[in-house]
């Protein structure tokens, strides 16, 4: 296997930082940065393509050597420890970084199960709210996640952070158009018998306890600040809500929270 030895911040070192920190460049390579023990454990089980592994060569680990070893990439880089810490950016410097390849987004390429459920996030802006639903999603079983619209970047290293290592266990699907979703939509309709689409608000609608989950649904989770979009809210055959303290001084719950409950009602359900 070749190995560069990076001693220096040149054309190799610059790419790792633009890898890492710009969105614009991450596309154009088609790859993006990980690291931690976690996700990349993840990553090569799920058969995530690695380009390269980027390490200091006097500070392996017995996983890292094996890691190395074992796992099949195009060429390593070793840097000085200084490069290393510069590039992890953690207070504990990760011992093992890699440059992965972006997976393709096809809606039809995702298996689904039997009587599946799907979530649809719509323009997240918090890359922290991304990663928990991403984690939420892989913990609670739902199918696959779709993101639509003008999104927070999915291969943000704070986004594969916060996921906990889900990021690459969970099929998440960028849509920027909104009809490629209406074909997928209307294909699942002839699929799967009963196949419904479940969109949330804020507002009092129904109660998502008293909706019937137990067959195929997609769940819509709106943005952040401004909710689920005009256009899903019309196209949902209905909307629900999280039922609240009538004393409560909050008025809604955070986007993540909300999916999780959402999610949860929906396998408590089918449980019964």
């Amino acid at each position: 296997m070749k190995t560069i030895s990076v001693i220096n911040k040149n054309n190799d070192y610059q790419k790792f930082e633009v890898l890492k920190n710009n969105r614009n460049k991450r596309y154009k390579y088609n790859q993006f940065i990980v690291e931690g023990v976690r996700s990349l454990n993840e990553a090569v089980k799920n058969n995530w393509k690695i380009i390269s592994f980027i390490y200091d060569k006097n500070n392996l680990s017995d996983w890292a050597k094996r890691m190395i070893g074992t796992v099949k990439t195009e060429v390593n880089y070793t840097l000085t420890p200084q490069l290393l810490r510069e590039l992890s950016g953690k207070e504990d410097t990760s011992e093992l970084l890699a440059v992965i390849e972006m997976r393709e987004d096809r809606l039809e390429n995702v298996a689904l199960s039997q009587n599946p459920f799907i979530m649809l996030f719509d323009r997240p802006s918090n890359k922290g709210n991304l990663g928990t639903m991403i984690r939420s999603c892989d913990a609670l079983g739902a199918d696959m996640l779709i993101i639509t619209g003008h999104a927070v970047d999915l291969y943000e290293p704070d986004v594969i952070v916060s996921a906990m290592g889900s990021f690459f266990n969970l099929p998440v699907i960028r849509i920027n158009n909104n009809e490629d979703l209406y074909k997928f939509v209307e294909s699942l309709k002839i699929k799967y018998h009963n196949f419904k689409i479940i969109g949330t608000t804020a507002h009092k609608e129904k109660p998502i306890c008293s909706e019937d989950l137990k067959n195929p649904v997609m769940l819509m989770m709106g943005n952040e600040t401004m909710g689920l979009n005009k256009a899903f809210k019309e196209y949902c055959d209905v909307l629900c809500t999280i039922p609240m303290a009538e004393n409560s001084y909050a008025s809604s719950f955070n986007v993540s929270c909300a999916a999780s409950i959402i999610m949860y009602e929906t396998v408590r359900q089918r449980m019964n």
